[in-house]
């Protein structure tokens, strides 16, 4: 199982909002880089929900329910989406600033490449953010 980060301004789509729905299409995505990263999702794959903008802290997690397909809201046709379902919450949000004063994991794409909305977590990081949101890896 891989593991990623997913973006979201709360505004627009909240961690309220996808327990509220429970499983969602992942659309909107339109930098390369990001969608390359939702093609390489499979099911089963878990993410960490993080709310962009005002909060920037990642706050609950979510699932890999349905693998890369055609995204409706693209009028180009050139990019895709996936299904994401609502795991859990975190029981303590992991703010930006606790990502980028933690060396175990200052060398994420989510301090590296800020704008990336969707990007990889290795193992050994996930398991970091997940001990310091008070949540088993």
């Amino acid at each position: 199982m891989a593991h990623w980060l997913v973006k979201t301004e709360p505004g627009a789509w909240s961690w309220a909002d996808q327990v509220r729905d429970g499983t969602t299409f992942w659309s909107g995505v339109r930098n390369y880089q990001a969608s390359n990263n939702l093609k390489a999702m499979k099911k089963g794959d878990r993410c960490f929900f993080y709310h962009s903008v005002s909060e920037k802290q990642i706050v609950g997690v979510v699932e890999v329910v349905k693998e890369y397909y055609p995204d409706h809201t693209d009028e180009s046709g050139r990019f895709g989406m996936v299904d994401l379902k609502a795991v859990k919450p975190l029981k303590t949000p992991v703010t930006l600033d606790q990502v980028k004063e933690d060396p175990a994991l200052n060398h994420l794409a989510l301090v590296k490449q800020s704008r990336l909305s969707v990007m990889p977590v290795d193992d050994a990081a996930w398991a970091r953010i997940c001990e310091l949101g008070g949540i088993k890896a």
